[in-house]
């Protein structure tokens, strides 16, 4: 006798032992396309569909949310952002949320500092004299920037800004951080709070960014508080493409105002502002944060287990239950 299972939109390719449980415990409707679905085209996939299982590629506005169908109980996100789902829809259509809080920090963070030391060591320009066959006795030796001895300014003091200053502590950096609010001694440790995020950026030599993208942080590196920066700073990015304004960021790298930038996000991303590709200064990477084997099976763990436990009619290890913004204080 078969057993019916429910049904599961999968709009990506995972892990071996993801979809092997996926096959083992849903009706699993997969993309079979090489792109992203498009709106219409995940709405149909999810006519009869019981849950859905997205990426952060996936975006569902509000008009998604009006067309849903209403079999839909609960859509799990692939990620810890859920900056791409209208979460006050979804509320409305009374879809549960799931996300990956926390899983990734390690994993995060250790991209934040390689992109860290590959900004300020100049290594992309070092790769480049190597693989192109240009390095001689000869060669400019390419004097960089250390860690060691610096103020690391942390913008988001959550579970992989904690993480960014455990590691920075061990490279001789002195932290700062700035969040909505202070956080308690035993995680502060040793850590200097900025209530106000200019007065971070203003002694920040380093400028590591850890926010969730709202209406509030949506473009807070600007050519205004980029002025805020001690001269030849250094900016890393593992947050959020849309924390920063392109065009501004890129003229501060040319004129020297930040000396190097480290981003592993772009607004838009895949695609990316072609001048930062132009740029020696620049140490880019393919949003790969979250990007190693033991993190990714174990979000995907946690989505199923989101997914598993909405439909079953019990708790939950992490479904999103209030708007995780990330207010600023007030401006005076």
């Amino acid at each position: 006798m078969s057993v019916h299972k429910p049904v599961l939109v999968v709009t990506a390719q995972f892990p071996d032992e993801i979809e092997a449980r996926i096959d083992r415990d849903y009706d699993a409707r997969r993309n079979p396309r090489q792109r992203p679905f498009t709106r219409d085209e995940l709405l149909e996939a999810s006519s009869g569909a019981d849950a859905l299982f997205i990426m952060p590629f996936d975006r569902l506005d509000s008009e998604f949310f009006k067309r849903v169908p209403a079999s839909v109980k609960v859509i799990a996100t692939y990620s810890v952002g859920t900056d791409h789902i209208d979460l006050q829809a979804a509320a409305n259509r009374n879809i549960a949320i799931g996300y990956t809080p926390g899983i990734n920090s390690d994993a995060t963070a250790d991209i934040a500092m390689l992109l860290m030391l590959g900004a300020s060591r100049r290594a992309h320009e070092g790769q480049e004299m190597v693989r192109t066959g240009t390095w001689t006795p000869s060669s400019p030796v390419l004097l960089g920037w250390q860690l060691t001895g610096k103020v690391l300014g942390i913008f988001g003091m959550g579970r992989v800004g904690q993480a960014v200053a455990q590691r920075a502590r061990g490279f001789g950096m002195t932290v700062h951080y700035s969040n909505p609010g202070r956080l308690p001694a035993a995680l502060e440790k040793d850590a200097v709070f900025h209530s106000s995020p200019p007065d971070l950026l203003r002694v920040s030599e380093f400028l590591s960014l850890h926010a969730p993208e709202t209406p509030e942080t949506h473009h807070f590196i600007n050519s205004k508080t980029i002025d805020l920066l001690p001269r030849g700073a250094i900016l890393i990015n593992t947050a959020r493409g849309g924390l920063v304004v392109d065009e501004d960021l890129i003229a501060a790298l040319k004129s020297g105002r930040v000396a190097a930038a480290g981003l592993d996000v772009f607004e838009g991303e895949p695609k990316l502002h072609p001048g930062y590709v132009a740029l020696k200064n620049t140490f880019l990477l393919p949003h790969m944060g979250s990007a190693t084997v033991e993190t990714r099976l174990a979000m995907g763990m946690v989505v199923l287990d989101n997914i598993d436990a909405v439909l079953k009619g019990k708790p939950a290890p992490s479904l999103v239950t209030h708007d995780p913004a990330f207010a600023l204080p007030p401006k005076s």
